[in-house]
């Protein structure tokens, strides 16, 4: 997947989600889990790869016990400058509603 898919999916004279940013260190790989309280409660955890974030719905959450399995659903690939992202994105915009780093 590509940015192309996600910025089709938003409108950012509505949403203050980030536009664009690709990481430039490809020594220090990084991840992050965030609470989003969109149509649905579900977490999202994305993985630094060639510079973006790869990225997957988590729709009943992380789970610390190994021998319990739940589903990742691959979503778009977001920018990396998502890492951080926290904030209220508009009610009928695509993924309308808060997100939280959680970890």
């Amino acid at each position: 997947m590509s940015l192309k898919a996600y910025e089709q999916k938003r409108d950012f004279k509505k949403t203050t989600e980030p536009k664009a940013g690709k990481s430039k260190d490809k020594d220090h790989l990084i991840f992050v889990v965030q609470k989003h309280d969109a149509s649905r409660l579900h977490y999202d955890f994305r993985l630094e790869m060639d510079g973006v974030l790869k990225s997957w719905a988590i729709p009943k959450g992380p789970m610390l016990d190994p021998k319990v399995k739940h589903l990742a659903m691959m979503v778009e690939d977001h920018p990396f400058d998502y890492l951080n992202f926290e904030g209220i994105i508009p009610k009928g915009e695509y993924g309308g509603g808060t997100v939280i780093v959680w970890d």
